[in-house]
């Protein structure tokens, strides 16, 4: 029996970029009949949007810190 699909939010990166690159795989081989190609797409729409929202946290977070570098940096250059 099939394993059922994990929501694309519960997937890791790597794991959701791994099933969205098997989708396009499978859709520009042209084999699935239209219903299939469908869920195909709707799938791969879940996995970009997942994964681009993993992106802008992870950019959030690089910023974050990057922020707080520098304010570390600002206290070690000041003259007290």
């Amino acid at each position: 029996m099939a394993e059922p699909e994990r929501a694309a939010e519960d997937l890791r990166f790597s794991e959701a970029l791994s099933e969205l690159e098997s989708i396009v795989a499978a859709l520009e081989g042209g084999q699935l009949d239209l219903e299939d190609s469908l869920a195909r797409y709707e799938r791969g729409v879940a996995l970009l949007r997942a994964g681009q929202a993993k992106l802008a946290k992870a950019e959030q977070r690089v910023t974050m810190l990057m922020g707080e570098l520098d304010t570390v940096e600002n206290e070690d250059t000041d003259p007290a």
